[in-house]
C-alpha cells in the first residue's frame, strides 16, 4: 500500500476511479446527467484539472503501483478543509482503503494545524453517513438545494478545540 500525491500519468486513471466509485452511488439514489450534471459519476479530466488549478490537492492509494483510491483535500480557510471524492474501485471497496485514505487526510490536516475536517454527502446514504460517523465525524446540518436531486448532509471531525 502507498498513498501519495496525484502524478499527471495518473489523471485518467483517477477520473476513472472517480467515475467508477460513483457510479454505484448514481444508480442507488436515482442520479443522472440530467438530473445532476456535476455529479462525479460524470467527473471528468477537464474537472479534475479545473480543481487542481483553484487549489485542491488529490492523493492516490496505489496497489501494486497501480492507482486503485482517491481522495481530494480542500483548504478554502486557514483553520478549515474539505474532504472531496474519496473514491475506491468498486473491487476494492470493504478493505479498509477508503479508511486509510480518511486517516491520511486527517494527518495532513494535522500538519497543517487545521481545525476541522468538513464533508457533504448524500443525507439519504445512511451507511456512508454511518461509516463516517464511526470514524469520529459528527453529524451537521442538512440542507436542501434547488439545483440537487437529494438533499445534503454536512459531517465534521474537530481536529482541535474550537
Amino acid at each position: 500500500m502507498a498513498i501519495d500525491v496525484l502524478h499527471q500519468q495518473d489523471i485518467d486513471q483517477v477520473v476513472e476511479i472517480i467515475r467508477q466509485a460513483n457510479q454505484i452511488v448514481a444508480d442507488q439514489f436515482g442520479i443522472t446527467a440530467d438530473n445532476n450534471p456535476k455529479h462525479p459519476s460524470l467527473y471528468t479530466s477537464d474537472w479534475l484539472l479545473a480543481d487542481l488549478a483553484r487549489g485542491e490537492e488529490c492523493f492516490v492509494y496505489r496497489h501494486n503501483d497501480i492507482p486503485v483510491a482517491c481522495v481530494a483535500f480542500e483548504q478554502p480557510r486557514p483553520n478549515v478543509a474539505y474532504l472531496n471524492r474519496l473514491s475506491v474501485l468498486p473491487t476494492y471497496q470493504q478493505q479498509g482503503i477508503g479508511k486509510a485514505l480518511v486517516e491520511h487526510i486527517v494527518s495532513y490536516a494535522q500538519e497543517k494545524d487545521i481545525g476541522s475536517i468538513s464533508i457533504g454527502i448524500i443525507a439519504a446514504h445512511s451507511e456512508l453517513k454511518s461509516w463516517y460517523i464511526t470514524l469520529g465525524f459528527e453529524e451537521g446540518v442538512t440542507k436542501t438545494f434547488a439545483h440537487l436531486p437529494f438533499d445534503v448532509t454536512y459531517l465534521r471531525l474537530r481536529l482541535t478545540e474550537d
